[in-house]
């Protein structure tokens, strides 16, 4: 849950929890729910959610040109990247969010990437449809928990690194 402060009626500064995927889902009118959509259509959100994880990320990173922030970005929007994260991710699944992944690994997109093998294209898809499914379950901190996992397996995997 993200936090927000506000005043009351005296001008006291209160920290209240807000339900984001719930406000957002009730500003655009929809009561999307994760246990109903589509797989494709938790991907469709988790590949948004995805992007703006790994964008704060890299506007946290301190004072940079955009260039910079799209680039490091990029590196970790695509599907090599996901499907790699994926790799990594998998072992520590619980059998829920296994058969998540399994439902958008198994979907039938439309598209496919062009740069990439169809297995890359799949896992990647499985990987978005489960940070979907967590952004909608309102489970930040598992959400969070997987793509840290993700993220620093795929750093120690391309830098060589055995930490």
């Amino acid at each position: 849950m993200a936090q927000s402060i506000n005043a009351d009626q005296n001008g006291t500064l209160a920290l209240t929890r807000i339900d984001v995927p719930s406000v957002l889902m009730e500003v655009a009118g929809t009561g999307a729910k994760p246990d109903v959509l589509t797989p494709l259509d938790l991907a469709f959100v988790g590949d948004a959610v995805c992007a703006l994880v790994f964008r704060t990320m890299a506007a946290g990173g301190g004072a940079r040109p955009v260039e910079k922030m799209h680039q490091f970005t990029e590196r970790y929007v695509n599907a090599g990247a996901q499907s790699a994260m994926m790799r990594f991710i998998q072992p520590h699944l619980t059998e829920e969010e296994h058969h998540v992944y399994k439902r958008g690994r198994n979907s039938k997109p439309v598209t496919h990437a062009k740069n990439q093998t169809v297995t890359d294209y799949r896992r990647a898809t499985g990987y978005e449809a489960l940070l979907g499914y967590l952004y909608l379950a309102n489970d930040w901190n598992r959400l969070m928990e997987l793509v840290r996992i993700g993220y620093e397996g795929y750093e120690r995997e391309e830098h060589g690194s055995t930490k």
